[in-house]
């Protein structure tokens, strides 16, 4: 398994230059140093007022920013300036837990997050029966946004399933159903095939929801357990034809896309760099939750 792990240099004007460390950086440097664009295209961009910093646009050629702690954006969408920041997308395989150290010696996203020299956290999970799309990140301000539920993050899902489904079950779905542990509904829902007989069916589940196991429990609550389940979208990123157990860096203007979603949400600070799912649960409720996933898995796996 292959993936693009470029070395990673900090801007050698912060921490060496006292005039940058003091009042910051040109901000055409600093869009050219971020890739957004040679120098000379980067002041046409500001002088034509396509960039913002901090929410308010910008036409001075002398405007100067911080890396670390201003917001830049080049026609609204956001640009991350720290370049010690890492994004990997990986299609997790199925079998494997989303965990960076499972308890219980399943295997773990170690596989994946090894190989490179960040600290590298998931952001959010799926449970180790469910491939498809999973981020994994060291930036711990994106991925408490992007994890929790009441931010309001869309994922989009593949489920093949047992059954005819049919547009009453998907009026079922939206309108919403009664689990164990509250109401809940798909925010959008479509059938991809469903074929006549009893045979198996293909549909399409989106919702923001972060609630355990949500889309099989719902999908077998109105009579249609899950076969094979695949996350293919999250946010803005499409897991396209990445196949089953590569990873990849995002693209810039994947980036961009995630981290205009992450500036939009309500300001929340995380725990400092702690993986998301751990800013919200503690040990204890990691663990039974982790105890959960493992009887559900090996149900799943009978």
């Amino acid at each position: 398994m292959t993936n693009d792990h470029h070395e990673i240099t900090n801007n050698p004007d912060a921490g060496t230059n006292p005039e940058a460390a003091a009042d910051g950086i040109r901000l055409q440097k600093v869009l050219a140093a971020a890739g957004v664009a040679s120098r000379r295209v980067s002041e046409e961009m500001i002088t034509s007022g396509r960039v913002r910093v901090n929410g308010k646009v910008v036409t001075e050629l002398g405007r100067r920013v911080h890396p670390e702690t201003d917001q830049v954006a080049v026609d609204n969408v956001a640009v991350q300036l720290d370049t010690t920041r890492r994004y990997i997308m990986l299609n997790k395989p199925v079998g494997v837990v989303s965990s960076m150290m499972d308890e219980h010696g399943r295997p773990d996203l170690r596989e994946f997050t090894d190989q490179f020299d960040e600290r590298l956290f998931n952001v959010g999970r799926l449970d180790a029966q469910t491939s498809g799309l999973l981020i994994l990140t060291n930036d711990g301000d994106m991925a408490h946004v992007l994890a929790h539920p009441s931010f309001g993050v869309m994922k989009t899902y593949i489920a093949k399933v047992e059954g005819r489904v049919s547009a009453q079950t998907i009026g079922q779905l939206q309108s919403g159903i009664e689990l164990e542990d509250g109401p809940i509904k798909a925010d959008k829902a479509r059938i991809i095939t469903s074929p006549p007989g009893d045979g198996v069916s293909m549909v399409e589940v989106t919702l923001h929801s972060g609630r355990n196991r949500i889309v099989r429990r719902m999908l077998e609550s109105v009579g249609h357990p899950v076969i094979d389940l695949v996350r293919r979208q999250f946010g803005p990123l499409h897991l396209g034809t990445l196949r089953q157990g590569a990873l990849r860096e995002l693209t810039r203007e994947e980036l961009g896309l995630l981290l205009t979603v992450s500036r939009q949400a309500p300001s929340k600070r995380p725990q400092a760099d702690q993986p998301a799912g751990e800013q919200r649960d503690s040990r204890d409720d990691r663990d039974s939750r982790d105890s959960r996933d493992s009887r559900d898995d090996r149900r799943d796996a009978r």
